[in-house]
């Protein structure tokens, strides 16, 4: 789990304002208006974002330090402009100033990864992919043919909006909307590249390999921010969501962080005391003394040998539950040993019983 505090270089006792102010000047450093040069910094600014917007909720906030599984499936109620809205005002992060230019968005993915519960145990690194609009291998994105260049939009000098006038029953509004010519992205391309006609993404397939966090369990949702679909030239791509799950093991019975493990020994076992093994899921087995007298359904914990907790230190326990069998069919000899036994200590088996009466 992602260390949100030392994402925004605060301390874990921060105040909501202390945490306001450091997103403001993350937000300013990374935002990728600022850092045009950058590939990387869209990264860095969603999760700058991700770490506020978990921290400033004092829901989210008090189940983030709990250690609880958060669903990123809808972690920004909105848009990342509204956030900034919220947080800058309506000038935005810039001040009027700034650069407006409409950015598009990549639509988000989701995905499934099969692993077994050694693996969710252990941490493991899976390979998925998606079929969707994927950048364009031929001009890397840019939308420009070999040798070609974008030029600044004429209509819109490159805001990538338009400002309008229009008048309502509360006076004059300006509303903005999305230049044609240049499709929101501020530039126009005289010579597009032909394989993408100048979007900057054709429809394909990517491939990745995503790092799966020890401790996992079916339905955990890991969220990699700027890996989903490609929002083009002009836009940024969507989020890539990896929704786990975990085969079922005969070995082991899980229960959160704990693991249950069931054998069965016989009456004799269960009466006289035996030894069993247990297989643990670090590997190799371990080798447990049953007293004398065991009754069914007796549980022996093993503490800390059970799953381990994604995000957190420690691990579950093992729970050995022992059952007694019973056999359903017995030889003449086994029966006559137990009929043996049944006097010896005074127990009146069905036949006995039906001898005594009559």
């Amino acid at each position: 789990m992602k260390n949100y505090y030392d994402i925004l270089g605060v301390s874990r006792e921060a105040s909501p304002e202390e945490i306001k102010r450091a997103f403001r000047r993350l937000a300013r450093d990374t935002h990728p208006d600022a850092n045009p040069d950058d590939p990387a910094a869209e990264g860095r600014f969603r999760e700058v974002a991700e770490a506020y917007e978990v921290l400033s909720d004092p829901d989210k906030r008090a189940r983030y330090d709990r250690g609880d599984t958060i669903d990123f499936s809808n972690l920004f109620g909105g848009t990342l402009d509204d956030l900034l809205r919220s947080v800058f005002g309506d000038s935005g992060l810039f001040g009027t100033a700034g650069r407006t230019t409409a950015r598009r968005r990549g639509r988000d993915v989701l995905v499934a990864a099969e692993i077994d519960l050694v693996e969710a145990f252990e941490g493991v690194t899976r390979e998925v992919s998606f079929d969707g609009m994927v950048t364009c291998e031929s001009c890397h994105g840019r939308g420009v043919a070999e040798g070609g260049h974008a030029e600044t939009c004429s209509t819109c000098q490159g805001n990538g909006v338009i400002r309008t006038a229009r008048a309502s029953v509360f006076g004059q509004v300006m509303q903005m909307v999305e230049c044609a010519p240049c499709g929101g992205s501020g530039q126009v391309i005289p010579d597009p590249c032909p394989a993408c006609r100048g979007a900057g993404a054709t429809r394909g397939r990517r491939v990745l390999n995503v790092d799966i966090p020890a401790g996992v369990d079916t339905g955990t949702r890991l969220r990699l921010s700027g890996t989903g679909e490609s929002g083009g030239r002009s836009g940024t791509p969507g989020d890539l969501y990896v929704e786990v799950h975990v085969r079922p093991d005969e070995r082991w019975e899980r229960e959160g962080s704990h693991l249950v493990h069931r054998v069965g020994i016989g009456i004799a076992e269960a009466a006289l005391g035996t030894v069993i093994d247990v297989p643990l899921i670090d590997g190799g087995d371990k080798d447990i003394t049953l007293e004398a007298g065991t009754q069914p359904g007796t549980v022996i914990r093993l503490a800390g040998q059970g799953m381990s907790r994604v995000g957190r230190r420690g691990r579950g326990d093992l729970l050995v539950e022992v059952a007694v069998r019973v056999p359903t069919s017995l030889t003449d000899e086994q029966a006559d040993a137990l009929r043996s036994y049944a006097q010896l200590v005074d127990e009146e088996p069905a036949e006995a019983r039906k001898r005594r009466f009559f």
